[in-house]
């Protein structure tokens, strides 16, 4: 798979989360994929994937991705982000890295690397009771 193809596959992923598609989300992995948000144990599969991030919309929730930058190389996409997380009508931002990994036009890894006392903040959660 050519390198200019990796990044059209994460805007395609970004278009999708940012409006709560998560069945074109989760297409996007390979049937065997890993999803890793490296504070949590990785979760296998396509329809395991589909069913985490489902789980993770609320109504009063939204979440946009704004890229800082992606770097390709061979079959590995980088990307930096700024994740905003807006709660009912409350933003914030989380610093995130993905490393997105891919086997033929499908991601086979996604590892996510985040601060997770950032994140909790984000959603509102006391860290005291999510450690």
């Amino acid at each position: 798979m050519s390198t200019a193809k990796l990044a059209p596959v994460f805007l395609a992923m970004k278009t999708g989360w940012e409006k709560k598609d998560w069945r074109a989300c989760a297409d996007l992995f390979h049937p065997d994929g890993v999803l890793h948000s490296v504070m949590l144990a990785p979760c296998v599969g396509r329809e395991s994937i589909y069913q985490r991030i489902a789980a993770s919309e609320k109504p009063n929730k939204s979440v946009r991705l704004h890229i800082k930058r992606m770097i390709e190389n061979d079959t590995t996409l980088w990307v930096e982000r700024l994740d905003e997380i807006v709660i009912d009508g409350r933003s914030t931002s989380v610093p995130t890295v993905g490393i997105l990994e891919f086997e033929g036009q499908r991601i086979i890894r996604w590892s996510e690397y985040y601060d997770r006392a950032s994140l909790l903040n984000a959603l509102e959660l006391d860290i005291e009771h999510h450690k």
